[in-house]
């Protein structure tokens, strides 16, 4: 019996050892990232040149069709907030513009696990908001974020392109992105929206991509005309050319093709990792397309190795490819899906960047390249005398 009992203490002095040292650690660790999710953080730039760089101005909009939204919960007609960046005038300065301001904090992961995500306060952005446009002549930019993000999540991409001399629309499709802001309040999802069950090209759910597919197309299409005819941005009036390129990303890059397919200003459209739906996988576009895939996707026309559980979207691409004009495509190893967006940028704690898919450790890199290559693309496609 005394031997029996000694065991037992020494298993519970053991067992109180063990957990004070997993106290300690998971402590220590805890420690570490609350400090690190407040660091300072500067978004990815492409070129060392641009660090200093013409000024960008940020304003927000809102634009209301006159259709009825088919995603809403109630009978209202579709509106869409529309963020917009641009080369701007130098002037003193402003001070730059949060990278989530107001209810667009709730871009954060929710609960806890958001803990792991570096807070938004401590972002850097180059943006200046509401500053004076250029005085050069710019063209149009048409950027749309994939399904359930907001165009907020794509500022990189923004930025670079707007130092690169665009204007860039970034518009966030209302009841499909996890959260959008209209007229000052925050706005979720709603089945409709944002189907679980989308994604195959097949069934239900296929006719259900290209609904929204044509839906997000529509919004697209609509900006840009409003934008060039000077009644959505006044600043921006007289400061365009004719011509809009479509730029997306996932399911946004989707609607990016279709809207070129249908809009006849279009200069040019870029996937950026996006499967494609709608009619223009079938009749495929006559304007110069861009497609760039991760490392594990095959929505460029070939699948690279470790894309087995991607090769359903290779007869999308490959009919795509093969009914449209000029393709160019370019695959960037070592890249996910969620590498696109500013999550490869964020700080985010080494559990979250194993189940997000980021891909390695060069996300800011490989991002701001993914930039260049949208940039340099839109040079060939989209002239201004910036």
């Amino acid at each position: 019996m005394t031997r029996h009992r000694c065991r037992c203490r020494v298993l519970i002095r053991s067992s109180l050892i063990a957990l004070t040292v997993l106290a300690l650690v998971l402590g220590s660790y805890l420690g570490l990232v609350a400090g690190r999710r407040r660091q300072e953080r500067a978004l990815p730039v492409i070129s060392l040149q641009q660090r200093g760089g013409d000024p960008i101005g940020r304003i927000q909009r809102q634009l209301t069709t006159g259709a009825l939204d088919p995603t809403a919960p109630s009978p209202a007609h579709r509106t869409v907030s529309v963020w917009l960046w641009y080369p701007a005038q130098p002037a003193l300065d402003l001070g730059r513009a949060a990278y989530a301001p107001g209810p667009w904090k709730g871009l954060h992961l929710p609960g806890v696990v958001g803990f792991g995500e570096g807070s938004f306060d401590r972002l850097r952005t180059r943006s200046i908001p509401n500053a004076s446009i250029g005085g050069n002549v710019y063209g149009l930019v048409i950027l749309q974020p994939g399904m359930g993000f907001a165009a907020p999540q794509y500022q990189t991409l923004a930025e670079n392109l707007a130092a690169a001399g665009y204007v860039v629309a970034g518009i966030t499709p209302t009841y499909s992105a996890n959260l959008t802001v209209i007229d000052g309040r925050a706005v979720r999802s709603s089945s409709t929206g944002n189907p679980p069950d989308l994604g195959g090209h097949h069934g239900p759910s296929a006719a259900a991509a290209d609904r929204l597919v044509a839906l997000w197309a529509a919004d697209a299409v609509a900006v840009s005309r409003s934008i060039h005819r000077g009644k959505f941005a006044d600043r921006l009036h007289g400061h365009l050319r004719n011509g809009t390129l479509y730029v997306g990303h996932s399911f946004g890059g989707a609607a990016a093709l279709q809207a070129c397919a249908t809009d006849n200003v279009c200069r040019g459209a870029v996937d950026l990792d996006g499967t494609q739906f709608g009619s223009v996988v079938r009749t495929g576009v006559r304007h110069p397309v861009l497609l760039l895939g991760s490392g594990d996707s095959c929505v460029t026309g070939r699948c690279p190795e470790g894309a087995k559980l991607n090769r359903g979207d290779l007869a999308a691409a490959r009919s795509l490819v093969r009914h449209s004009g000029h393709v160019s495509t370019r695959v960037f190893d070592g890249t996910r899906h969620f590498g696109f967006t500013d999550y490869a940028a964020y700080y985010l704690a080494a559990p979250l960047t194993r189940v997000l898919a980021l891909g390695d450790q060069d996300g800011p890199k490989r991002l701001a390249a993914i930039c260049a290559a949208v940039a340099a693309f839109a040079h060939r496609t989209l002239p201004t005398s910036h």
